[in-house]
């Protein structure tokens, strides 16, 4: 499996997160299979947004696209971290 983690500062998480759930269909049809949102324990406004995808090269055409770029600019995204990986083993305790 393929995988990208995330880690957004965001202004309002509230805001961020409104605009993240009328993606979903975009971000399906670049190829996200499932996603996970975490945030920071001592800051609301630090998401960490954990993927799985139907290959990296389609994560990345996404997450560089300009249309992404100006959406993340409206929603009041400061920073961003992108971090692309692939699965070598999982496993259940």
């Amino acid at each position: 499996m393929q995988h990208v983690l995330i880690i957004h500062e965001v202004e309002a998480y509230p805001a961020w997160k409104a605009i993240f759930n009328k993606a979903a269909d975009m971000r399906k049809w670049a190829g996200e299979i499932s996603c996970q949102l975490l945030r920071y324990d001592s800051d609301a406004n630090k998401i960490v947004h954990f993927s799985e995808w139907a290959s990296l090269d389609k994560a990345r055409r996404f997450f560089e696209s300009p249309e992404l770029m100006e959406i993340r600019r409206k929603t009041g995204v400061k920073a961003s971290d992108f971090i692309c990986l692939q699965e070598i083993e999982r496993g259940a305790l």
